[in-house]
């Protein structure tokens, strides 16, 4: 993989499109993303961007921005103004774009100083986003912000099953991310798991039920209306949907979702978010 280093001039992107009614801003430690080698990588709509890949493959490049958290500390006074007067308040989705804990993180510490950046100047809401279960390894950072904003840990779980036939592995064991939420619930860290994009599961009954022991809450998104088209063109053009279909064929087509939510909310009566409603903390009664 190939991988650079860069200082930018801004980190505080305000949000237009899928995430506007989220958070007032998002926020890329990263440029790329390690993880896209494997199975998230597959799905993760982020490859679809043109600007951002520039023709690369999704999963072998990664640009770390050393000087990420600098950046937030320039702007964060000027964009707390616009986000309060423009969407009622500041809000970071951190990140949606690429893995905030990639193990480049663990020597390079983009993430925890933005972090700690935050600690002196915190967002009303940060929404902490991640397929990794090395977010633990910030417990405690995480837990003083939480008690300085409103801040939540979305930790990607998109199914129970450790292998999709045809397709590379997962980033991380399915069970080491149902530890990493445990972990982070059991410190009073407001955890949210998102099964995004929605992959076949092999016990519903049995998927829902852990996350209720181990989350807060659940948010369950298809990849159609998902990946930013309509009927789900864009992972169509991958091998995902192929291998979905010959697992549960039945997986590919938006009322699977609905089947999921229906079982999730057996196990977290009021606790489940559907799509972008549920990335936004709003969730069915």
């Amino acid at each position: 993989m190939e991988w650079s280093r860069a200082e930018v001039k801004s980190i505080l992107t305000r949000t237009s499109g899928y995430l506007k009614s989220v958070t007032s801003h998002s926020l890329q430690p990263y440029r790329g993303c390690p993880l896209g080698s494997s199975l998230c990588g597959v799905g993760c709509y982020v490859q679809h961007n043109r600007w951002l890949t520039r023709g690369r493959r999704w999963g072998s490049f990664l640009e770390a921005r050393t000087n990420a958290a600098e950046a937030y500390l320039r702007q964060v006074a000027g964009e707390r103004r616009w986000g309060r007067a423009s969407r009622g308040s500041f809000g970071v989705f951190l990140s949606s774009s690429t893995e905030p804990f990639p193990p480049q993180e663990r020597r390079l510490g983009i993430t925890r100083r933005v972090l700690a950046a935050m600690l002196d100047e915190p967002p009303d809401v940060l929404v902490l986003q991640t397929h990794s279960p090395a977010v633990v390894a910030h417990l405690e950072l995480v837990r003083r912000l939480a008690a300085r904003c409103r801040l939540r840990v979305h930790l990607s779980i998109e199914t129970d099953r450790e292998r999709l036939p045809g397709l590379p592995p997962h980033a991380s064991p399915v069970a080491r991310r149902l530890a990493a939420a445990a972990a982070l619930k059991a410190a009073g860290i407001a955890t949210v798991v998102t099964v995004a994009p929605l992959l076949p599961i092999a016990d519903p009954d049995a998927f829902f039920s852990r996350i209720a022991e181990v989350a807060g809450a659940v948010v369950i998104d298809h990849f159609i209306g998902g990946d930013g088209s309509r009927d789900g063109r864009r992972t169509r053009a991958t091998p995902l949907v192929a291998a979905i279909a010959a697992v549960e064929p039945a997986a590919v087509e938006l009322e699977y979702r609905q089947r999921m939510v229906e079982v999730a909310r057996r196990y977290l009566p009021g606790r489940v978010g559907v799509s972008i409603d549920g990335f936004a903390g709003r969730y069915l009664s």
